[in-house]
């Protein structure tokens, strides 16, 4: 995809993973995971929590709920736009 593509709130597929563009910057796209949805928890103990959700698992809970949403974001650059796609594309 091109930079110019994105706005906030597209939906694109990136690997085998569906996201949501969060923010468009000058040269790179923030974007939530979407699908699926990994969340980690820290336990006060120190111990982490793993668990996977489905879209719908995660949007019934609230974790889409924002800006901000509960879910960390992650910077796509230049090198990694080239690679998004709006359709899904099994590998």
């Amino acid at each position: 995809m091109e930079h110019s593509e994105f706005q906030i709130g597209l939906e694109f597929w990136c690997g085998k993973r569906r996201w949501r563009c969060t923010d468009v910057g000058t040269r790179t796209v923030v974007a939530i995971g979407i699908h699926p949805v990994e969340v980690t928890t820290v336990q006060t103990d120190g111990t982490k929590e793993h668990e996977t959700f489905t879209y719908e698992q995660a949007d019934t809970m609230g974790w889409f709920d924002g800006p901000p949403s509960g879910l960390a974001e992650t910077v796509f650059d230049e090198d990694d736009l080239e690679v998004c796609s709006r359709e899904r594309e099994d590998l």
